[in-house]
């Protein structure tokens, strides 16, 4: 037979897998899009503007691709894995020959279609790598050292050259995500105790290496009156936007601090600021609880799907999306440093959507194709 039921060329086959989508995650992420599009808009002070236009643009674009993945048997991304990894690490590489330069940071690459960050798909592209991995060896094998140099390996090479771009923000994500995963592997404990105090002991070192700017940061977060017209002018104004919100907000497209344009940086790290302005306490608690449900229905999709593979991908995934979005919420409300990490989604920028889209349509195909085997 040329085609079976589980093919995707017959009208059944289409059918069954969109009835076997997560609805609930799939009109959570809509709704957190055409948010995000009236927040942009919003910070174009209530026109559309060539950021605002792109956003909804962009969003409309990877909503489409991340519905076509869905539909993808996740046992491709599975097979593919390593090359996609590896695809990341020579657009990497390719940005160091060949990037574009910005304030100080060769972060982007030129396809003349658009604009790429690639370091903003090997958030992605780590937990691909580490999901496949693992799939492939024993959990009695996972705390072998020659087990262990692999992903070591794989962490590091991208972490550092990331970090040098210089992007510590995503470096340190990029980190996290790798790291989540191997201890959702299985790794012991004892091991991350042991390179947690390494870490510790090298920090000194690292810390010289730092930017000025990075290094400012770090002073501003701990005392951010030290240069309240300088490193601490962000987090003092975002602040004051949040606190001017009270419980009710001060209404769509009326939020002082963001019109007046105090608040820097308003539609790309500082998109909450903007919002909470807007919406006050309870419209950013239901945006935290959107989030919320966002990430409890990754890891239920973890649950109920049969492979290892899709297993540590959801997990990976939901663990990291929910990092992504607390540092960036800690980072505003001054509880971290400035580190320049969107927020999923809301945040404008094309390359950090198309991450998001791209993890969550891999989520989404192992929940259409949860009862399948991962050879």
């Amino acid at each position: 037979m040329l085609y079976s039921r589980n093919s995707l060329h017959t009208p059944f086959a289409v059918r069954d897998k969109l009835f076997n989508l997560d609805f609930i995650l799939f009109f959570s992420v809509l709704l957190l899009g055409i948010i995000s599009i009236f927040a942009q808009y919003s910070s174009s002070g209530g026109q559309w503007e060539s950021h605002s236009i792109n956003h909804a643009i962009r969003f409309l674009i990877f909503f489409s691709f991340f519905i076509l993945i869905s539909f993808i048997n996740v046992t491709l991304w599975n097979r593919f894995s390593f090359l996609i990894f590896i695809s990341i690490i020579l657009l990497l590489l390719a940005v160091k020959f060949f990037g574009l330069q910005s304030q100080g940071s060769r972060r982007w690459i030129n396809l003349f279609v658009f604009v790429l960050q690639p370091s903003e798909l090997m958030k992605i592209g780590i937990i691909l790598f580490l999901a496949n991995y693992y799939h492939r060896i024993s959990s009695g094998d996972v705390n072998k050292l020659k087990y262990l140099l692999v992903p070591v390996v794989a962490i590091f090479i991208p972490f550092t050259m990331v970090v040098t771009q210089p992007d510590l923000g995503t470096a340190l994500l990029i980190l996290f995500s790798g790291i989540v995963v191997t201890w959702l592997a299985g790794v012991r404990w004892k091991i991350f105790a042991y390179l947690s105090l390494l870490a510790l002991v090298l920090a000194p070192i690292a810390i010289s290496f730092l930017k000025p700017y990075q290094k400012s940061r770090i002073l501003s977060f701990l005392n951010p009156d030290l240069d309240p017209l300088g490193a601490g002018y962000q987090i003092i104004q975002s602040k004051i936007a949040i606190g001017s919100g009270g419980l009710f907000g001060k209404g769509f497209l009326n939020g002082s601090q963001a019109y007046l344009d105090f608040l820097p940086e308003k539609h790309t790290d500082f998109i909450f600021t903007l919002y909470a302005e807007e919406f006050g306490f309870f419209g950013s608690i239901f945006m935290i609880l959107l989030y919320f449900l966002i990430t409890y229905r990754i890891v239920h999709i973890g649950n109920i799907t049969r492979s290892i593979f899709g297993k540590l991908f959801c997990y990976g995934f939901s663990t990291a999306f929910f990092i992504y979005v607390t540092v960036n919420m800690s980072m505003v409300l001054g509880l971290l440093p400035i580190v320049g990490a969107p927020l999923p989604i809301l945040s404008y920028g094309g390359s950090s959507m198309l991450a998001i889209m791209f993890g969550l349509g891999i989520v989404m195909s192992c929940n259409v194709y949860k009862n399948n085997t991962v050879s």
